[in-house]
């Protein structure tokens, strides 16, 4: 049997890509939230508007979803499924790191915690599925900003609340910082959102590269981080090597 076709796959993560938000992309954003070469994601977004899968504004030069193809629905992976493919992961992440474990998934300019596990000590904790956390103030939030150009779209423009002293509200910092975690491949916070608390995270990729979440730890600032609130690199390792592995679970490419 004959393996995938790399460009096949990274056409469809495109077109879900551009029916995941209501806006339009340009061949930047796109390139960023997929991990492409711009070259690469211009060719490939001209070859799907030369067979109407996709137009193009003549104003701006972003792109959108064609005609043929806007009953494409908001989103492609079942939050059911991230989850269910995370949870083994998820839990020995938890065991490695000995911090709680949240993946999350953007949803209407927020992250939704699709999944939680309980940091494995016996202090009082209390479970965060369901809940929205704001993306500029969390290691989710920021790992999805830099890969997702639909996230990052949903920040620019707007009022960031300050939570904490350390909350980033400024958006040129936070599109320096966004630049950072694509370099990196990994996220981190320290007292953004809550006094005493950091976080590391990373993105899940599904087919084509295509961002489908992210997946982090979180704890005491003083366990997670050095003196110089810099993450420790086993806990990164630790982060990473977890997102590798949903990813692949997903048919993400092995990066």
């Amino acid at each position: 049997m004959p393996g995938p076709v790399q460009s096949i796959e990274r056409a469809a993560a495109i077109l879900r890509l551009l029916a995941a938000g209501s806006g339009r992309l340009g061949a930047g954003e796109v390139a960023r939230s997929l991990g492409l070469a711009r070259g690469t994601a211009h060719g490939l977004l001209r070859t799907l508007e030369r067979v109407g899968f996709v137009e193009q504004d003549g104003g701006s030069g972003k792109y959108r979803l064609g005609a043929a193809l806007l009953h494409l629905g908001a989103g492609y992976l079942d939050v059911n499924e991230l989850r269910s493919r995370a949870i083994n992961w998820a839990d020995a992440l938890a065991s490695r790191s000995g911090e709680a474990v949240r993946i999350g998934t953007f949803l209407d300019g927020r992250v939704l915690v699709v999944h939680h596990v309980f940091r494995p000590d016996d202090t009082p904790q209390a479970m965060d599925v369901g809940s929205l956390l704001p993306l500029h103030a969390t290691a989710l939030g920021k790992a999805l900003i830099a890969h997702d150009a639909n996230a990052a779209a949903s920040v620019r423009d707007t009022v960031l609340e300050p939570y904490c002293r350390r909350t980033i509200t400024d958006p040129k910092e936070l599109a320096r910082v966004a630049a950072r975690v694509r370099e990196n491949g990994w996220a981190a916070e320290a007292e953004e959102l809550s006094i005493g608390e950091a976080g590391v995270a990373a993105p899940i990729r599904g087919h084509g590269g295509l961002v489908v979440g992210a997946i982090g730890i979180s704890g005491p600032v003083e366990r997670v981080c050095d003196t110089r609130r810099v993450p420790e690199p086993r806990l990164v390792a630790f982060v990473r090597d977890a997102a590798r592995a949903v990813s692949r679970d997903l048919g993400g490419a092995r990066r």
